[in-house]
Parts: C-alpha cells; structure tokens; sequence
C-alpha cells in the first residue's frame, strides 16, 4: 500500500516537473522572441505580428503580393512585415526603390539565408550568394557570357534557329488543343543550355525533359505551406515527413544532374578552347589552388550553372506563356501584333531584333505582357549588412529588404488603366515610349544579369510564334488569368489552340 502511494506520488512529481520544463521552456521561446522582434525606434510600421510566424495569417499566401497593397494603403511606402522569424521590410514608390538602389545600395547588398536555400545552396553561386562570392561569380558569370555570344550576333541567330524549332513542334499540333508549357519551357531553356553545357537538347531528350520537369517542379513547391513551416521551424520540420522533404530532395536531383555533366565535360576537357560555361569554370578553378581564399571551387560550379539554368528558363518562358496566354484573351491585340509582322517584316523573313525598333506595338505588347504578368512581384530580398535609416525610417542589420513591383507597376497615377492589359501603355504618337516606373528586371548592381539576353529572346519567340500562327481558346475551354504562386508567379495550367496562318 505504501508502496503504491509512493509510486503515485513520484508519478505525480515527475508529471509536474514535466510539465514545468514544458513550460519553462515555451515561455523562455516566447521570451527570446519577443525580445529578438523587439521593435526599435523609429523602425517602418505595420501590422501587429504573432510570435513566431510573424504575419503569416493576415496574408493570403497564394497572393501575397496583393495582400500586401492593401497594407500599404493603411500604413504606407516602407512598411515591416514578417515572414515568419524573418523580419521583413517592404519598400514602395520608385523614390524610395531608387533611393535604396542607388545611394544606399552598398547597405543592401547582400541576400537573405533562408534554411530551405540555405540547405541547398549554402551561400554558394549567383543568385543567393553575397559578399566575396557574389562579386567573383557575377563579374566571371558576366565575362563568360559575353565570351560565349550575349550580346552578339551569334547569340541571336541561335535564339532565331530555336524559334523555328519552336514553331515546329506547335505545327505538328495541327490547330488542336494543347499546353504550351514544356514546349516554351525547352524551347527558351536551350539558349541557356548552349551557353552553360556548351549543346541544345532534342525536345524529346528524356534527360532534358527530366531536368525541366524537376524545375517545374522545385519551382511551385518553394513557395509551399510546408515549405514555410521549414523556413521558420527547421530543427523541428527536418524530421517530419512532408512537400518540404519533396522540395530539399528535388534541388538535390538537381544538383546532381548538374554535377553529372560536370563530369562529363572533364573527361574530355581542354583549358585551352573553353567549349562553354562549365569548361570556362573548370579552367578558373585551377587558377586558385587555395580553395580556402576564393569561391572557384566544385560546389560553387555545380551552384552557379544551376543559377544560370534556372535563371535563364524560368523567367522568359513564364512570362513567354503569359504571352500567349494575353494574346488568346485579347485577339483584337493579336490581330493589331500580326497586322505590324505583316507590314514590317512579312511571312517568311525571320524575325531579328533590328526589326524591334520597327516594330513599336510589337515591342509595346511585349513590355506590357511583363507589366502585367509582374512575375516576381516583391523581386527578389536583399538583406540589410549594416544599420540602415531609410525615409527616416531605421532598419536594423539582418532585416530582409522587399521592393514593392506590383505597386509600381499598377500604379493609378502613373498607368492610365493599371489592372487592364493594354499596350498603350507604352506608346506615345505611334512610337513605343520606355517608362521609368517599369522594372522587371530590377535596378542597381544586382539587377538580372541576363536581362538583355531575355529582352532578346522575348522579342524573337513572341515574334516568331504570333508571325506563324493565331492562338485561341479551345472550344467548350474558358481560359482564365489566373495565377500559380512560387518562386515566379505563373498561369494556372491551360490549353491553346495555335491555329496556322496561311
């Protein structure tokens, strides 16, 4: 009896002591994050934040960039929001993007280390590195594009013999319903390919197909709810089952296939006649034996080429399928693009980027398919490397720097009708007008580094594709505008029909 009450009592006492360690434990992370998200003096306003997940809940996540205009409404051009542990400012108004940009670009230089990018890329390649490695990689990446056509008449008669190859394959649908998604998708990833793995894929390359299918598919999953859950509870979500896992695992693939053709090209490579990126790479690294002073080293390689194939692929062909898309919903567009081929360079001629300047609705199409179609809509973060006042405003070091692209380029003041297509946009008297509130590519030192070879390509493809064919809506099918949200912001999976033009 007495046995058993002493066994209860334990019980009792190790219940109690559990469950004080719990609570001694959650209340020391309440704490730390209370003290950590603190909000300085004069720091931008915003909305009243939750431990841990920030302002996650007040935002739509399949549109945060939407929800986001409505809290600029309310609190005005640099605003704080949080993303989970990450603290977050967002900055709206070309002043105060230019402002940043500019005289205070040197402060937001860097980018911010999410752990899901943190785990794949480590601070390594072009996109999310900063410092040191930023600046080796983007000055050689630069240099061995240039060396390898950007630029160049080379790089255009490439761009213009995949567009034929492009039209191709839409010819051999017959005027029938079908995606366009992979077809663009191989067609624009090409380009990249000649220049970073030195040789363009047959479209039916099942290797090809996987690596893009892989892309697709680390694209929308970045963005996912599992995703962010990582991004906030990394310790915890590693050991939990889930999309994020799916996630980690195709950036891995990834990486692998790139690391496959890396040693592919060692096998047969020469130093001295470099056949593309990757062999220009592996002769950099034999510059820098001390593989502690430099980022020429086997990881950056494999990171870098993975940048620039992403890079090149996803942003023109998503905005390329948004395209279409725009030119589907609006024929009398369309109709008005054609009339211009017709005049200015006919049925037969290739199109080429001397025709741009000729070719003013064309271009203005072109522009305004990406105003709209806005598909990185807060770009791509910075991070703040030093104590930072900007419009008064102080952000401490380690704040995540947004820009604002959605309201710069929906702006009622600046866009005669902001929310509807209209390639008017960007013409004034018949001649195509640039427009300074337009930013796609971003502005400052870390602008895209691929922006005039994607201006080129956008040009030629649309072209090409509009010159050759008309593109409707399938019978019975109502397409729609609608939005997919990952890493870029995509049309929702839909079919056309690229009826030929006799």
């Amino acid at each position: 009896m007495f046995t058993a009450a002493g066994s209860l009592v334990a019980a009792i006492w190790a219940a109690l002591h559990l469950r004080t360690l719990l609570l001694a434990v959650v209340t020391f992370l309440f704490l730390a994050d209370y003290f950590k998200s603190r909000r300085p003096k004069n720091y931008p306003p915003g909305p009243r934040r939750l431990p841990f997940i920030g302002n996650l809940l007040q935002l739509d996540m399949e549109k945060p960039h939407l929800a986001v205009q409505q809290l600029v409404k309310k609190y005005g051009n640099v605003i704080s929001l949080d993303f989970g542990i990450m603290s977050s400012v967002i900055v709206s108004g070309l002043p105060l993007i230019k402002e940043a940009f500019t005289h205070l670009e040197e402060n937001f230089m860097s980018r911010p280390q999410f752990p899901m990018q943190k785990d794949v890329f480590n601070k390594n390649g072009l996109i999310f590195s900063s410092g040191q490695t930023w600046k080796e990689q983007r000055r050689f990446a630069l240099m061995t594009l240039r060396n390898f056509g950007l630029g160049k008449k080379s790089i255009e008669q490439r761009i213009q013999e995949e567009a034929q190859h492009l039209v191709g394959v839409i010819k051999e649908e017959e005027g029938q319903p079908f995606d366009p998604h992979f077809k663009i998708n191989k067609a624009v990833s090409n380009i990249i390919c000649s220049i970073t793995f030195g040789e363009r894929f047959e479209y039916h390359d099942s290797q090809f197909q996987e690596l893009l299918r892989l892309m697709d598919k680390a694209t929308s999953l970045t963005s996912s709810k599992m995703v962010r859950l990582y991004n906030i509870f990394p310790w915890i979500m590693k050991h939990l089952p889930g999309s994020h896992q799916t996630t980690l695992d195709t950036w891995r693939q990834l990486k692998s296939y790139v690391s496959d053709i890396v040693e592919n090209h060692r096998r047969d490579w020469n130093p001295d006649e470099p056949r593309d990126f990757i062999d220009a790479f592996l002769t950099e690294m034999t510059k820098h034996p001390d593989k502690t002073t430099t980022s020429f080293n086997e990881e950056s390689l494999i990171c870098s080429t993975l940048d620039l194939f992403f890079a090149g692929t996803e942003t023109t062909s998503t905005t390329l399928r948004w395209a279409l898309l725009y030119m589907t919903l609006y024929p009398e567009v369309q109709e008005k693009v054609q009339a211009e081929i017709d005049r200015v360079i006919g049925q037969e001629k290739q199109p080429s980027l001397t025709d741009r300047d000729s070719m003013p609705y064309t271009n203005a199409v072109v522009h305004e398919v990406q105003r709209m179609a806005n598909i990185v809509p807060l770009n791509v973060p910075r991070e703040v490397t030093v104590d930072t006042t900007l419009a008064g405003f102080y952000l401490p070091k380690g704040t995540m720097l947004h820009t604002n692209l959605t309201a710069l380029h929906r702006d009622p003041k600046e866009w005669a009708t902001p929310d509807i297509f209209n390639p008017e946009h960007f013409l004034e008297n018949g001649e195509f007008k640039k427009r300074e509130f337009f930013l796609p590519f971003s502005m400052g030192k870390r602008a895209c580094l691929g922006e005039q070879l994607a201006r080129s390509e956008l040009f030629i493809f649309f072209t090409a594709l509009v010159q050759k064919f008309t593109f409707k809506p399938p019978a019975n099918e109502k397409l729609s505008l609608k939005s997919r949200f990952g890493i870029t912001v995509s049309p929702v999976s839909h079919r056309l029909c690229a009826v030929p033009r006799l």
